[in-house]
């Protein structure tokens, strides 16, 4: 596994900068692969005062190697230093004679350098995209109008895009978590369908599942939950919605007196930018006169974030972008009620009013009405509730996610032992 940017670790501080779904994603599916009987290496960059090996268990540990300093990089720009970080990997790779069956690589970044190290090594490449820099700049030029001409200094996305394009087109197969995404990399970039696959996030049902009223009504009470508690968790991120969130509360708050919206956003120590974000939420949140009904909870460990989502009486993932959305999918597993948002992929994978509820989040009276619809009505929440969680259960499980990355490596496998073993060719579906 290859996942450079943020904080990856055996215990990430989940919420830093660019520290979320992507390490707990790359870190669970590694889990349940040594489950399937392999010895996985999860590589990343080394900075500050982390150590060079970081054991996650016995057949799984993080391998870190140094490129551009010491200091934290931010994703956008952390290309410049790849080439640095692929001679080190590459050293240490042959150094200590490793040898692997395949590199499954996280975000373009990434890509960019496992891409190098495959060649090298002449060892099939997997890239797992996780967003794409063409659909981004879509939604962010739709979104700011007034902010475009600063896009290119904060997101390098003609960089991206132009090493996504090649990225999709040279590794062995390219590793799609939505519909919307496939389409998208086919299209869009042109990349050869045979080698475009779908295989969706997945989350971990040992402990994210719904328990009993009972149970419920004592996690509301540690917590300190009172009246009908809307819930947002993320990093604290502009793609992330929260402040289209909170217009969309104001609707909800008009109609239910007793809504209480809690924001778990962010991590335990936000850095400059992710502060200036949470003082304008919290302004935002007083000039529309909802100050006394929005908690921003700040930080939730990861031991107690399934008891959050059973906690609360609605889920909202109202990004504006967002590949997937894998909190949505946990909360539902848990047996909370979601409204998720149409700028995604998760939407195509639900029915609405039988899984979830889904809502344009740039539309306030859409997305809250849609909130309203599950808080006034029982009978919808206990359906959403129901099958909301069955739906979890049969489509994202780490283990399922697991078994269909082994199939597509042994269905290469098997394919290339007709074909003179040449890694070149386009994956198929075995026939």
């Amino acid at each position: 596994m290859v996942s450079t940017h943020g904080y990856v670790a055996a215990e990430p501080p989940l919420g830093a900068a660019d520290t979320g779904g992507q390490v707990v994603y790359v870190l669970e599916l590694s889990k349940k692969l040594a489950q399937l009987g392999f010895e996985v290496d999860i590589w990343t960059r080394r900075f500050e005062d982390q150590p060079e090996i970081d054991v996650v268990n016995d057949r799984v540990r993080v391998l870190r190697v140094p490129c551009g300093g010491r200091n934290f990089l931010d994703k956008e720009y952390l290309v410049r230093h790849l080439g640095e970080w692929a001679e080190h990997a590459l050293r240490f790779i042959k150094k200590h004679a490793l040898q692997y069956q395949f590199f499954d690589s996280h975000y373009w970044d990434a890509g960019f350098a496992t891409q190098r190290l495959a060649e090298a090594l002449d060892v099939p490449h997997v890239h797992t995209p996780h967003s794409l820099g063409a659909w981004k700049r879509q939604l962010m030029e739709k979104d700011f109008p007034d902010d475009v001409a600063n896009f290119e200094q904060k997101y390098n996305f003609t960089q991206r895009i132009k090493e996504e394009r090649l990225l999709y087109r040279t590794c062995a197969q390219v590793i799609a978590t939505t519909p919307d995404q496939v389409d998208m990399i086919v299209k869009d970039y042109g990349a050869p369908a045979a080698q475009v696959a779908m295989i969706p996030p997945g989350y971990d049902d040992n402990r994210f599942f719904p328990v009993s009223a009972a149970s419920r009504e004592a996690v509301r009470t540690r917590l300190g939950f009172r009246g009908r508690v809307i819930l947002a968790i993320g990093r604290l991120a502009r793609n992330k919605g929260y402040d289209l969130l909170l217009n969309a509360f104001a609707i909800v708050a008009s109609r239910l007196p007793d809504a209480v919206l809690h924001l778990a956003v962010g991590g335990l120590e936000p850095n400059a930018k992710e502060q200036a974000l949470l003082d304008d939420l919290q302004a935002q949140a007083g000039t529309l006169g909802l100050a006394e009904r929005v908690k921003f909870a700040g930080f939730i460990a990861d031991a107690d974030l399934a008891d959050h989502y059973r906690a609360a009486d609605v889920f909202v993932l109202s990004s504006r972008y967002e590949p997937f959305g894998m909190t949505a999918i946990e909360a539902m597993a848990c047996g909370t009620p979601a409204v998720v948002t149409t700028q995604g992929g998760l939407y195509r994978a639900v029915t609405f009013g039988r899984h979830a509820l889904y809502a344009d989040p740039f539309d306030p009276e859409d997305l809250g009405i849609s909130i309203v619809k599950v808080l006034k009505h029982p009978r919808l929440s206990a359906r959403l509730s129901r099958m909301g969680a069955h739906k979890a259960r049969s489509l994202f499980t780490w283990t399922g996610i697991a078994q269909q990355l082994v199939s597509l490596i042994e269905a290469r496998a098997t394919t290339l032992a007709f074909s003179d073993n040449e890694w070149d060719e386009p994956w198929n579906d075995g026939d």
